[in-house]
């Protein structure tokens, strides 16, 4: 298995933790550092947390140098950093055969996460923030408060890396950040946690919901759709069949939002007649003779 190590406190706790449980268990372990070349000095940060890694008795360790574009698909700059780390991720995982990779995310970082989706208006699924486990990454520490890595790096010796990306309050999850010892103080001890714990709770909905959705989606078969039908099926279940739709027909999934599916339902709630609905992605909502259709749109060249 591999942790992937930031040099930061969460994922430098992490990695000592599995140096000293991995043999334990009978199990080898490495890390990845992923250099993003986005800040000035990062290759030292990268350099730093491999020796460090190193001196834990991991093996391998491997610092990747990756290149972020700088701009697609109306994704943001954190965004496009997240896939070139995975990408790099994904490549180290077929390289050396491993099962895992190990990230640092805490309970804080899971807390953030869901306050975010509140400010949003998201739905179940965004306020679940991250899975402990989704194929071979895997989160140890969801229910560690990141006090408890900064105090573990401190007793065991370990310099950890401070992003300064990280007081940036250009960034949103910087300014929720900011918000959680607000909570703490206003609302009690134990707001953190319970934001949290919420996560798991709708996690457990969300993939309730989308089970049915696809079962849904399965039963109601290619091509145009009965629209009595899809008024027949519960709206959350609805929506998440809409979602599906247009990510079959060619939507991208981070330009889809809700008010998109919003307009979609209004074929079979708000029928009068109206045109297409456009979606991102040259996609079209359409309804005819009591039947919709969600489907890419020829380009005329």
């Amino acid at each position: 298995m591999l942790v992937g190590c930031s040099g930061g406190a969460d994922s430098l706790a992490l990695a000592s933790a599995v140096a000293f449980e991995a043999p334990r268990a009978g199990l080898s372990a490495g890390a990845v550092i992923v250099d993003h070349g986005l800040q000035e000095g990062s290759c030292a940060v990268a350099g730093r947390a491999a020796d460090q890694c190193r001196g834990l008795g991991l093996d391998p360790v491997e610092v990747v140098t990756v290149l972020v574009a700088s701009s697609g698909s109306g994704s943001g700059p954190e965004a496009r950093a997240r896939d070139a780390r995975y990408a790099a991720f994904e490549e180290v995982v077929e390289r050396f055969g491993a099962v895992a990779v190990l990230l640092g995310h805490s309970r804080d970082d899971q807390a953030e996460q869901v306050l975010l989706g509140l400010a949003r208006g998201s739905g179940a699924r965004s306020l679940s923030g991250m899975p402990a486990r989704r194929g071979p990454y895997v989160r140890p520490l969801l229910g560690v408060a990141r006090a408890t890595t900064v105090a573990a790096c401190k007793a065991v010796g370990l310099s950890a890396w401070v992003d300064p990306q990280n007081s940036d309050p250009a960034y949103g999850r910087v300014r929720a950040r900011g918000l959680l010892p607000v909570l703490e103080t206003e609302l009690g001890p134990g707001t953190v946690a319970a934001l949290a714990r919420s996560a798991d709770l709708l996690r457990e909905d969300a993939d309730a919901l989308d089970g049915l959705a696809a079962q849904a989606r399965r039963e109601l078969g290619a091509g145009q759709i009965e629209a009595a039908v899809l008024l027949r099926l519960p709206k959350a279940i609805r929506a998440r069949v809409w979602r599906l739709l247009a990510l079959e027909a060619g939507c991208s999934p981070s330009a889809l939002v809700s008010t998109h599916l919003d307009s979609l339902d209004t074929l079979v709630t708000g029928w009068r007649g109206q045109g297409p609905i456009d979606l991102p992605g040259h996609v079209q909502g359409s309804r005819t003779d009591g039947r919709v259709l969600v489907a890419a749109v020829r380009q005329v060249e």
